[in-house]
C-alpha cells in the first residue's frame, strides 16, 4: 500500500481516470522522455502496478472501483448480462449497479461532486453536484445530472464518444476521431474544474481505451504506419495531466488510475463454436443465429468474455443439468476450456479456469457466470455462436489483461506494505482522503 507522509492530505480529490492504460507502458514511455508530465508526476509521489477484476471489463472494473465492492456486491459482471431464467442478454447500466458509489456517499456527506463519463455512470443518477455520464448515453440530452448541465455540453460541442464502426472503414479518420473527442473532453473537464466548487472531481477518458484497441500493435512496432499517430495522442494526454496538476498545484489530491492493462492480440476466440465442436454446446439447426437456438442437451455455453454457465436445471430455460449434477458439469467444461489449443501452433489459449465463488461474493452471486476462462495474453474470448470457425484475426489489434493497471497517488511515497492492490482498493481510499467513514461492506482496503 501507500505509505501516507508526514503531510496532512488535503480533503479535497481530484482523480483523473484513463481507461485501459497499462502500468508498464506509461513507465516505458517516461524511461524513453515522451511523457514529461507523467514523470514530473513521480517527483512528488507513486505509481504502483495495479490488478483489475475478472473478467477484465471496463463496466466491471469501474464498478468495483466506484462501490468499492466485488461484483458478486454489485451486480456488474460483464460489458452484456443475462436477464434471469433467460438467455435474454442486455447491457447493463448505472441502474444495475446495486451498490452506492463514492460520489453517492460524499453527496450524502454534504460534498459537492463532479464527475464525468466513468463508465457505468448512464444513467446519471443524482449527486450533490453535476454527473455526466457515460459512453452508453446515446443522446446529450439525456447524459447528465442536473438535467440542465446537457443544454451546456450542447453549446460547447461537446461529444460523448468516438465512434468504432470508423476504425474498421477508416484508420485516419478514427484517429482524428479521437482526437476531437478528446479535445472536446479536454475542455469540458477544465471548464468545470475551474467554474464549479467541488470537494471531488473526476474527468475520465475513454479515448485511450479506443485508440488501444485499434492501434495497440502499433505501440509496440515503432515502423509501424500508426506509430506517430498513437504516440502524439499519448503526449496530448501527458499535456492535459500537467495542465490539471498546474490548475490544482497543492489544493488537491491527485490520482491517476487505469482500470486494467493492454497486450496485443493474437486471435479473437470464439468460445461457444469451441464449445459445440468439443460436444458441450448442441444447436437445434446447422446455423445458429443466437442462444435461443441452443438444445436442451447443451451441457454449457459462454457469454464474451469467457464466462460459461452450465445448462443447469431450474435456472435455464432449457436446463438438464440438475443441481446433483451441478459440480461434475463444472469440472467437465473446465478440463475442455484448459484443453483448447491454438490451431496453427498448437499453443494452450485458456490458462486458469475460475469457478464463481472463487473471486465473487455477495448477494448477487447467483447472477454471476458457473466458471469464468481467463485466456493466456493474446487470445480475446468472444460469444458469437453464429462464427463456423473457432478463431480469426479482425481490425482489433489490442485487449484487456488483468494485472497491469496503474494507480499514481500524489504525496505518496513508493515503498508499498503489501502487494496485489486491486481496483477496489481505490474507493476507501479516497473517502479515507477526504476523512468519510468507509462503509463495513467494501471490499476494498483503503491504501
Amino acid at each position: 500500500m501507500f505509505n501516507f507522509s508526514q503531510k496532512q492530505s488535503p480533503p479535497r480529490v481530484v482523480v483523473i481516470s484513463i481507461d485501459g492504460v497499462p502500468y508498464s507502458f506509461i513507465q516505458k514511455r517516461i524511461a524513453a522522455g515522451d511523457l514529461p508530465n507523467f514523470k514530473k508526476l513521480l517527483d512528488d509521489g507513486s505509481m504502483r502496478r495495479m490488478n483489475s477484476v475478472q473478467p477484465c471489463v471496463s463496466s466491471v472494473a469501474w464498478a468495483s472501483y466506484m462501490t468499492g465492492k466485488n461484483p458478486g456486491k454489485h451486480n456488474i459482471f460483464g460489458f452484456i448480462d443475462k436477464k434471469s431464467g433467460t438467455l435474454e442478454t442486455f447491457v447493463p447500466t448505472s441502474e444495475n449497479v446495486m451498490s452506492e458509489t463514492i460520489w453517492e456517499i460524499m453527496s450524502r456527506a454534504g460534498k459537492k461532486v463532479f464527475v464525468m463519463n466513468v463508465p457505468g455512470t448512464f444513467p446519471p443518477r443524482p449527486v450533490n453536484g453535476i454527473l455526466i455520464g457515460c459512453f452508453l448515453s446515446t443522446r446529450l440530452e439525456s447524459i447528465a445530472y442536473p438535467k440542465h448541465i446537457s443544454a451546456e455540453l450542447k453549446a460547447r460541442h461537446y461529444r460523448i464518444d468516438a465512434r468504432a464502426a470508423i476504425a474498421r472503414e477508416n484508420p485516419d479518420r478514427f484517429i482524428d476521431e479521437c482526437n476531437l473527442v478528446f479535445t472536446r473532453r479536454a475542455e469540458i473537464m477544465l471548464h468545470y474544474l475551474e467554474k464549479e466548487p467541488w470537494d471531488f472531481f473526476q474527468g475520465h477518458i475513454m479515448e485511450t481505451d479506443r485508440m488501444n484497441h485499434f492501434f495497440w500493435d502499433q505501440a509496440e512496432n515503432g515502423d509501424s504506419p500508426y506509430a506517430k499517430a498513437f504516440s502524439n495522442f499519448y503526449k496530448r494526454l501527458d499535456e492535459l495531466i500537467g495542465v490539471i496538476d498546474e490548475k490544482i498545484g497543492d489544493e488537491a489530491e491527485l490520482i491517476v488510475l487505469s482500470d486494467h492493462g493492454f497486450c496485443a492480440i493474437k486471435k479473437e476466440i470464439y468460445l461457444n463454436r469451441f464449445l459445440a465442436e468439443a460436444g458441450l454446446l448442441k444447436f437445434k439447426t446447422a446455423s445458429p443465429k443466437s442462444l435461443h437456438d441452443m438444445h436442451a442437451e447443451s451441457l454449457a455455453y459462454s457469454l464474451i468474455p469467457g464466462r460459461v454457465f452450465i445448462n443447469l436445471q431450474g435456472r435455464e430455460p432449457n436446463g438438464t443439468i440438475t443441481p446433483a449434477r451441478y459440480e461434475w458439469a463444472r469440472q467437465q467444461a473446465t478440463q475442455t476450456l484448459l484443453e483448447l489449443r491454438d490451431p496453427d501452433d498448437g499453443a494452450p489459449i485458456i490458462r486458469e479456469v475460475i469457478k464463481r465463488e472463487e473471486i465473487y461474493h455477495g448477494a448477487y452471486l447467483p447472477a454471476a457466470a458457473d466458471l469464468i476462462a481467463i485466456p493466456h495474453d493474446g487470445y480475446d474470448l468472444k460469444g458469437d455462436v453464429t462464427k463456423a470457425a473457432l478463431s480469426e484475426k479482425t481490425a482489433l489489434a489490442g485487449m484487456h489483461t488483468f494485472d497491469d493497471a496503474l494507480l499514481f497517488m500524489r504525496r505518496h511515497d513508493n515503498k508499498p506494505a503489501r502487494e496485489n492492490l486491486w481496483i477496489g482498493d481505490v474507493a476507501p481510499t479516497i473517502l479515507k482522503l477526504m476523512n468519510l467513514p468507509v462503509p463495513a461492506d467494501m471490499d476494498g482496503v483503503a491504501l
